[in-house]
């Protein structure tokens, strides 16, 4: 073989297993992501009267409480090992998680300030009357950076089930992301108190929406839910006639 030929073929099969390589590295990272399950819960019912802090009151009702622990035994019902939970900062999202806490010990209950109650931007001009430019910007960054966080694959060879309790404007945003349409539908949907919203999340990144706001294990006469005409409810003793 000529000294250009054998040159060419060097350099040739230099780039080929340098090519090789490469896409053998690439595979292999790629190949280590697993799926990713998102169990997505708005708080129970809390009370709408307080005026404090929303990190400090608003606190769940009896009926708030009631809610969750049933939405537990619907979780524990499921033949999913869930392997973590978290919270918004909010009194009534932390609540809501650690209940369900105490069905889960073996989970450590971890709060993140990014999934608190906003209110993005929508269509409603009515909605949009009581916000100011700099709050609806903050909550777009939030959940958008919240998103990043949550919404990938497992980043490692196990698959991930991990619960999320925040808000009913916070999921809605999620929801219409996974579903690639414009953010500003969000309002479109009701949302219930403990509801199940699940996304699945493929190694590949690609996103389904399994299910939203399920509240198959609540009953109607303990639903609350955002939206629509909601009627009051109360656990309480009825007053005799």
């Amino acid at each position: 073989m000529s000294k250009p030929k054998h040159l060419f073929m060097n350099v040739f099969l230099l780039f080929f297993f340098l090519f090789l390589s490469t896409s053998l590295c690439q595979y292999s990272e790629a190949d280590k992501k697993r799926a990713r399950s998102l169990y997505l819960i708005r708080h129970g019912e809390y009370n709408i009267s307080d005026t404090s802090d929303a990190k400090i009151g608003k606190e769940l009702t009896p009926l708030g409480i009631a809610q969750t622990r049933l939405l537990a035994a619907r979780l524990k019902s499921m033949s999913v090992e869930f392997t973590s939970l978290t919270s918004s900062t909010m009194t009534r999202a932390h609540q809501t998680a650690m209940v369900l806490n105490q069905e889960f010990p073996n989970l450590e209950l971890k709060q993140d300030e990014l999934i608190c109650e906003c209110t993005p931007p929508t269509w409603r001009e009515d909605v949009m009357a009581d916000e100011t430019k700099s709050d609806l910007n903050n909550c777009v960054e939030n959940l958008e950076e919240a998103f990043l966080e949550f919404f990938i694959p497992s980043q490692d060879a196990n698959d991930r089930n991990d619960i999320i309790v925040c808000h009913g404007n916070v999921i809605r945003y999620f929801v219409t992301k996974v579903l690639k349409v414009d953010t500003m539908a969000w309002l479109q949907m009701s949302i219930t108190n403990c509801s199940l919203t699940i996304i699945r999340i493929k190694p590949d990144g690609t996103m389904k929406l399994d299910t939203f706001s399920d509240y198959g294990h609540i009953p109607e006469n303990m639903r609350t839910f955002t939206g629509g005409d909601n009627e009051s409810k109360e656990l309480v003793i009825p007053s005799s006639k």
